[in-house]
């Protein structure tokens, strides 16, 4: 990822970080956003702001019964927040109502908010402004395994075939097909010969990518650089990209964006969400496939093939090894279906 795109991400978050501080949280969080502010990205201080908003908002209406106002309420008030407080903030998250839309949250959603509210008990209950953390009283909701969803091997070979050739689309697609074809199989292929993570794919710049040994530069979470390799098939597929771009002729706005939008400027995180949805739809409509479920199929095929966890979860850049087993180590469809007629139900002679 390109320092010029990881900064312009960075006081974005900041911007936004700033104006909800400003407008929906109470003063004394202002201490705690500074606190954390050298241990965390921008973007998890951004996600633990918008989780925060909702808090206080329901403390505004819940607790307080509007008696006053999110900016209104003091740190003696967040002292007086009791477990069971909390335990209604979980249950008040299935249905709400905020800024005039509905709004639920599923068990996962729910668990992230609490560990946004523990996060805050803790820090002012170890500053000594609170005494006492009844956060750390709540259970957090019980999370069941999702089923880890990815393409499996041919449908691998049809989502590049059909990004190529634009099989299935509409003709209202196909209108746009022809100009992004070239562009759309280049990320396809990148997502699917390397794992990258889709914002390390929207931030690469022309000069990341090295064709002399088939690698390229990516800012990790947490601004870690990193160097990824890829193989011919995929430096094939970016080389078409970047001489079709090369011989356009087109005004580029940002001329170092390595893949860009029809108004030529960098392409968004949506529009690539948008792509992949739109191809895949075609080679797999039951299955909800993500740029991060190209990740898992990528990190699934790369941990069938070598059987080393520690190089996949390197190669994937996880931090936590355990998290690379959980997720691509799981017993895939294939293993399913290579145990059928393994148990035998009746004697050979029958």
């Amino acid at each position: 990822m390109s320092a010029d795109y990881y900064v312009q991400r960075n006081n974005k978050n900041l911007e936004v970080i700033e104006r909800l501080l400003n407008e929906n949280l109470p003063v004394f969080c202002y201490d705690y956003f500074l606190a954390i502010d050298s241990q965390t990205s921008t973007l998890t201080r951004l996600n633990y702001a918008h989780d925060l908003k909702i808090f206080f908002y329901f403390l505004q209406e819940k607790k307080f019964r509007g008696s006053k106002t999110v900016k209104e309420i003091t740190i003696e008030d967040l002292e007086s927040v009791s477990s069971t407080d909390i335990e209604y903030f979980l249950s008040y998250l299935s249905h709400y109502r905020y800024d005039n839309k509905e709004h639920s949250c599923n068990d996962r959603a729910k668990a992230r908010k609490l560990s946004s509210v523990r996060a805050m008990f803790k820090y002012f209950f170890n500053k000594g402004f609170i005494s006492v953390d009844n956060s750390a009283k709540v259970s957090t909701p019980k999370l069941h395994e999702k089923p880890i969803i990815r393409l499996d091997s041919n449908e691998v070979y049809n989502i590049i075939n059909v990004a190529e050739n634009g099989s299935g689309l509409s003709s209202h697609q196909m209108a746009y097909h022809e100009k992004n074809k070239v562009r759309d199989s280049a990320i396809i292929t990148l997502f699917l010969g390397t794992g990258i993570r889709i914002s390390e794919l929207v931030g690469l710049n022309n000069g990341d990518i090295n064709f002399k040994d088939n690698s390229f530069i990516v800012t990790r979470k947490g601004g870690n650089k990193s160097i990824l390799y890829f193989d011919d098939y995929v430096a094939e597929a970016l080389k078409r990209y970047i001489d079709y771009k090369d011989q356009s002729g087109e005004i580029i706005k940002e001329p170092n964006a390595l893949f860009l939008s029809n108004n030529k400027n960098r392409i968004t995180v949506r529009a690539v969400e948008n792509l992949v949805k739109k191809y895949a739809k075609i080679v797999s409509p039951l299955k909800k496939i993500s740029p991060h479920k190209l990740r898992s199929t990528y990190g699934t095929q790369l941990y069938q093939a070598t059987g080393d966890i520690y190089i996949v979860a390197d190669v994937l850049g996880h931090k936590d090894v355990n998290t690379t087993r959980k997720h691509y180590a799981a017993i895939s469809d294939e293993n399913r279906r290579r145990v059928v007629g393994k148990v035998k139900l009746k004697r050979d002679d029958e």
